[in-house]
């Protein structure tokens, strides 16, 4: 978790309960979390308006699936031309 060990976010923690104070703590605890929970819902909109995912599938996996059917193809035709040689 970011390099962060246990002892230093106990240490985080308990400078901001002295510095905000035990009666402040929890309501910007609580706009925090929301303030995250906005952020990651926004940026999920904007992965979704943008088609980020699906992009990025069919640029990764379109290769593959082209490479693929290359490979078979070149395959069927070694195989043709190893049966017509046969056959001769």
């Amino acid at each position: 978790m970011f390099g962060i060990g246990m002892p230093e976010l106990i240490v985080i923690l308990v400078v901001a309960l002295i510095v905000i104070g035990p009666k402040k703590l929890p309501d910007l605890a609580k706009s925090l979390g929301k303030g995250l929970a906005e952020f990651r819902h926004a940026t999920d909109d904007v992965k979704d308006s943008l088609n980020v995912d699906q992009i990025k599938d069919s640029v990764l996996y379109g290769r593959k699936k082209e490479e693929a059917e290359g490979n078979k193809r070149k395959a069927e035709e070694d195989t043709a031309e190893t049966e017509d040689k046969s056959s001769e």
